[in-house]
């Protein structure tokens, strides 16, 4: 079996996409960690779902798509990312499952149910990563169709939230 311990990080240093060494302090790593954690909450989600298929795939296809966003992310500056993004597409169908649902559009407090409390956890995860790729953005520039996919995900799971407080 592999050896999963490499002790290259040891020293406080890490690798971006294609092995550039950079601080662990580095905002792309800190940006990355943030969507990683997003990601392990919408696992919490679909894993309490109620089986619906549809928003169980679109929240599985979101979170193999942070895969993709957090190579971008680590991709140093200047060079390619071969792994195609789909936030364009999936903008859209979080648009269209916002403007289909009929759950009120209020701030209700987290905890009306187990679900709810946990789609609202990973909402203000997004956030947090949302708020910490603009300060990327200022250092790196973050494509902005990235920037706006993580927007309207928060949206999306503001909207899911109030869906399954019922």
């Amino acid at each position: 079996m592999k050896e999963i311990t490499t002790k290259t990080g040891d020293e406080g240093f890490t690798s971006l996409r294609g092995g550039h060494r950079v601080p662990k302090t580095d905002l792309r790593v800190e940006v990355n960690g943030l969507l990683d954690h997003l990601n392990s909450h919408i696992g919490i989600v679909r894993a309490m779902m109620p089986f619906d298929a549809e928003v169980c795939e679109l929240l599985r296809t979101l979170q193999a798509e942070l895969m993709v966003v957090m190579s971008h992310i680590a991709t140093e500056d200047g060079e390619e990312n071969p792994r195609k993004l789909n936030v364009g597409h999936l903008t859209a169908q979080m648009e269209q499952h916002i403007l289909k649902s009929t759950a009120p559009r209020r701030f209700v407090l987290p905890g009306d149910t187990e679900l709810s409390a946990f789609i609202h956890l990973a909402r203000t995860q997004c956030r947090n990563a949302e708020r910490s790729m603009w300060r990327l953005n200022q250092e790196h520039k973050v494509k902005p169709e990235i920037l706006a996919w993580v927007n309207r995900m928060s949206d999306f799971l503001f909207v899911l939230a109030n869906e399954t407080a019922e």
